[in-house]
């Protein structure tokens, strides 16, 4: 059996674990377990959490909508809706008015589920910002969002 030979990267960091793409990946992945943890102690996904912030913000989002907005496809974004709707915490119409869009609102209890998690969601995005020295926060934020555009191109 033939031993492969190492590969010439072009890449400046040899190293894959320096990487701009494995080190966000990383970060995310850290932050999808912290975020896994607190959620399901209150019953919810990441994707339903998401959800329920974005309704929060912007009632009556269509399920197309939500699913771009929480990174899912429509198919998951409708089980997601599905899920919330029979948990009773948002509500949609049997029947679009006007289209096929069927517009979301959070429930009463929509909105207690979501101010019970929002804390110790929030106290996770602290305990990560707090490990960046304050001036560099907005330098950071901004670079992540030219990352991501730079390939939404």
């Amino acid at each position: 059996m033939m031993e492969s030979e190492p590969t010439e990267s072009s890449h400046p960091a040899a190293d894959v674990t320096q990487h701009v793409g494995y080190l966000i990946k990383r970060a995310q992945a850290a932050l999808r377990s912290a975020m896994d943890k607190v959620l399901r102690a209150h019953g919810l996904t990441v994707p339903q959490y998401a959800t329920l912030e974005l309704l929060a913000l912007r009632p009556g989002m269509s399920n197309a909508e939500l699913a771009r907005a929480t990174f899912v496809t429509r198919q998951s974004g409708s089980v997601v809706l599905r899920g919330l709707q029979e948990a009773g915490l948002i509500t949609r119409p049997a029947t679009a008015d006007h289209g096929r869009a069927l517009p979301t609102h959070l429930t009463e209890e929509g909105h207690r589920r979501l101010a019970a998690v929002q804390a110790a969601v929030y106290a996770i995005e602290s305990r990560m910002v707090e490990a960046i020295p304050p001036q560099r926060l907005p330098a950071l934020l901004a670079d992540l969002d030219r990352l991501a555009t730079a390939l939404e191109e």
